[in-house]
Parts: structure tokens; C-alpha cells; sequence
């Protein structure tokens, strides 16, 4: 990333740690926010991930910054038999238990507390692994990706969704007035965690996205990198193959 981007610009604590503080404080109200900030695409986009995923057939899958499960939960479609969501957040995951036990998914679904830079499983552990809109969050980028790459299985498939920047006019001027005035904005209005939305923003604007992300991939050792754009390139879906 061109610079380091942290949660709150006066702590003392590292940026793992203010991100589990930040998501700690949004968590109750996180899901309804997310919608009205991304006007509920953000929908569809997880929906394309789990098709991607289906088509693998995947056994096991490993969500990683699941927060809230959303898209732990989506993927029970790809019919595998064992999802850990992995979240570095307390506070997200207890809303994501509730989400789980709601659905009755316990058996399928397992919620975890874990650091995406020193996760808890046996190399090769997983058919699948999965970031939505978790990856500009680690603190150490690369190390992230190379405990990914570590737990996934030989053949394996990652899949990332995460915001980009449009390269196109008018969709480039748009997504950056709204990026930098209206999610901080809407954030503030309706969070109790006034930067919070403001690191979100700050981050999404300086996250390698693109190119620029598919070649970190093929750093790490990662093959078959393709890089979708979504929806005039506010979002991207990365896959990639161990």
C-alpha cells in the first residue's frame, strides 16, 4: 500500500489491533450500514464469489475477516461440508454467531477468533479461502497473503472482494467525491464510532488494487491470477489458484 492507513490517528496501538477496536465499536450496527453505504450491491457481489466457489465444489472453505458472516454464510451454497469464519473482531463475530445459530448453520459453520497474519491451521487445511472487504485491513499485507497461501490446499482457490478505483470518467470523479465526502459523512451520522468510516474510505483510496494487487499475488507464489472488475470498477473479484 503506498502508506500505512490506521483507524484512529492519535493511539499508540498498532493497526491490528485499532482495527479489532474499530470493528468492536461498529459491530452492532454494521450490517444495516453497509447496505445503505453500498446501496445493498455489495449483495451481489458476495453472490458472485460463492458462484465462483461453487463451480470448485469445494469440502472446506475458510472465510477470513468474516466480521458479521455474511459471506460465511453464502457459502453454504457451494455445498461444502465445513466453513470456519475467521474474524479478528469479538465483537463482529458475536453477531455472527447469532446470524448462524438463527439460520441453524452451527453444524456447518464454525466462528473463530483468529489473526489473519498467524492463523491457526495446518498448512494445506482448506480446498478454499475467501477475504471480502478484509484485505486492506491486515497490517502487514503480504504476510496475510503468505499464511493464506500456506493453509490453502495444492490446487486450491482464493477468491478476494475487495473495493477498487474506477479508471474510467465520469464513474472515477463520482466514486472519488462520494469515497471521500459521503461514506465519512454517512458514517458519522449514523455510527458511534466517528473515524471508523473515515479509515474505511482512506483505505479503500489507497489499497493496491488491479494489476498492482495481481502482481503482490504472483509474489507470494500464487497461479492462475485473474483480476473482475464489478460494477464500473468500485469493487473487484480477484481468484487466484495454489
Amino acid at each position: 500500500m503506498a502508506k500505512k492507513v490506521t483507524p484512529y490517528k492519535d493511539s499508540v496501538l498498532g493497526k491490528k489491533d485499532q482495527v479489532t477496536q474499530m470493528f468492536d465499536n461498529i459491530s452492532e450496527n454494521y450490517d444495516g450500514l453497509n447496505r445503505v453505504i453500498s446501496f445493498g450491491i455489495d449483495i451481489k457481489w458476495r453472490k458472485r464469489v460463492v458462484a465462483i466457489l461453487k463451480a470448485k465444489q469445494p469440502k472446506t472453505v475458510l472465510d477470513i475477516a468474516t466480521g458479521t458472516g455474511d459471506l460465511a454464510i453464502n457459502l453454504v451454497e457451494t455445498g461444502a461440508n465445513k466453513i470456519v469464519g475467521l474474524d479478528i473482531s469479538p465483537g463482529m463475530l458475536e453477531v455472527g454467531k447469532n446470524k448462524v445459530a438463527q439460520k441453524k448453520l452451527d453444524k456447518t459453520i464454525e466462528m473463530v477468533v483468529g489473526d489473519s497474519e498467524n492463523l491457526p491451521f495446518e498448512t494445506n487445511s482448506f480446498d478454499a479461502i475467501t477475504v471480502a472487504f478484509g484485505v486492506r485491513n491486515f497490517e502487514t499485507l503480504e504476510k496475510g497473503l503468505s499464511e493464506i497461501y500456506r493453509v490453502l490446499a495444492p490446487n486450491g482457490t482464493f477468491v478476494v472482494l475487495e473495493t477498487s478505483v474506477p479508471t474510467k470518467t465520469p464513474f472515477k470523479q463520482g466514486y472519488n467525491l462520494y469515497i471521500k465526502y459521503m461514506l465519512p459523512a454517512i458514517g458519522k451520522l449514523f455510527s458511534k464510532d466517528k473515524s471508523a468510516y473515515t479509515y474505511l474510505s482512506e483505505s479503500a483510496s489507497v489499497f493496491p488494487h488491479g494489476n498492482a494487487f495481481n502482481n503482490i499475488l504472483r509474489k507470494i507464489g500464487f497461479i492462475e491470477v485473474e483480476n473482475k472488475p464489478q460494477t464500473f470498477g468500485v469493487a473487484s473479484i480477484y481468484v487466484a489458484t495454489k
